[in-house]
Order: structure tokens, then sequence, then C-alpha cells
């Protein structure tokens, strides 16, 4: 079952964006455009594992807004023009899980994101890709229900890619999200990594190499 996340945002070309690309990644999406259409909505449906919010909202504002979210038990990041320290003071100390300033990176988001639905539990445990599964909880993979045996950083790879579906990585990107900041080797290990991830789950093509670039996996209904 997908995660479902809330968007409450005013500016209908940021609520566009964030419910294109979480979407686009496998979340499911609810838009409300103001405070007032957000407590609406929570009167009916609280079946949501993430907000993400705007603070300067019409009606009620991302602060007013923040306790309601907190009684449901429904983590909040704020996304937010307001790049004060006593806004992000208040809004960290208020019990959003994260404060995230425009203009933002999409990928930054996204990963944030992941980060916050996994560090409050809210993270769905098992992934799907085609005919691939992850358990999370085990960290096994399996295909067509058989177990496929892979290496730490060909799983922590796999799962980058399973998570950010149809997002295309640069090779630089990869080296730093899965091997991290302190890694000093060349680009060059990502493709023998992918290689290998490939050669073991049987690609079928869906983790494609974008030329000039890096790679991205296909999600294909």
């Amino acid at each position: 079952m997908e995660n479902r996340i809330l968007i409450v945002e005013d500016n209908p070309a940021i609520a566009e964006l964030l419910e294109m690309n979480l979407t686009v990644v496998g979340y499911g999406t609810e838009n409300c455009r103001d405070g007032e259409e957000a407590l609406k909505l929570l009167a009916k449906d609280r079946k949501f594992d993430l907000a993400i919010v705007d603070i300067m909202l019409p009606g009620k504002d991302g602060f007013e807004l923040l306790p309601f979210f907190k009684d449901l038990g429904i983590p909040v990041i704020f996304l937010t023009a307001k790049d004060d320290v006593s806004s992000k003071v208040r809004g960290l100390k208020g019990g959003a899980e994260d404060y995230i300033v425009k203009p933002f990176e999409v990928l930054e988001l996204l990963v944030r994101v992941e980060k916050v639905l996994e560090r409050t539990g809210h993270l769905q445990s098992i992934l799907k890709a085609g005919d691939v599964e992850i358990h999370l909880e085990s960290r096994t993979v399996r295909k067509n229900g058989q177990e496929i045996h892979l290496k730490p950083l060909e799983y922590d790879l796999l799962i980058l890619f399973v998570r950010n579906k149809n997002v295309t990585f640069t090779r630089e990107r990869l080296l730093k999200e899965v091997w991290g900041d302190l890694y000093m080797g060349e680009t060059r290990t990502v493709d023998v990594h992918v290689g290998q991830l490939r050669r073991k789950l049987g690609n079928q093509g869906f983790i494609q190499t974008i030329p000039k670039i890096g790679y991205r996996l296909e999600d294909r209904g």
C-alpha cells in the first residue's frame, strides 16, 4: 500500500509541482489550498502518513494547523518562504519534523520526505518494482518469490532507485546518496554496481541508462 501525503499549499504552481513529483515516485497525494480546507478534509479522511505544509496560508496558517496534525499523529514538513531563524525555531519546537525553505530542490525534498517517513515509522515496509519486492525489515530482495542476494551497496542503490521511480540520477548524485560525502573514488564504481544489480535482477530494461547523465528506474505500471 502506498504512503499518502497531504499537501497544504496555496500557490497552484508549487502545489502541482509537489503533487507531480510525489506521484511519479510512488506516493499518493491530496491537495488543499488553505488551512480551513485542510481541516475539513482531515475531519473526513485522517489516513495520511505525512503532511507538507506551507506556513503562510489563507485562513489558518501552518503554525495554527500544526497542533491538529500532531493530535492525529501525522508528521509535518514545513515548506515555506519564511527563512528567519525565529520561524524555524517555532516550527521545529512546535513539533514539525523538518523545515525546508523555498526555493527548494525537488530531489532533496524527496529524500527528506523518505527520511521523515522512516524516522516516524510511517514508511511502507515492502517496496515493489515490477516483479521485484524489497522487504525492508529483513533487508531481503525477492524476484518472483525467489530471494536475490545483494551486497550492501547494491541493496542501498536499489532502494534509492525504487523509492525514486522515474527520477534521473547523475552518477555524482548516486555516489553522494549511496556511498556518502566522504567517498573519494571515481564515478566508474556506480557503473560497476548498476551492472551487477542488473545481472542479479535480470534487469529487463527497467534500470535505464540515460546517456551522458546517469541512470533512472522506470516505473512501467
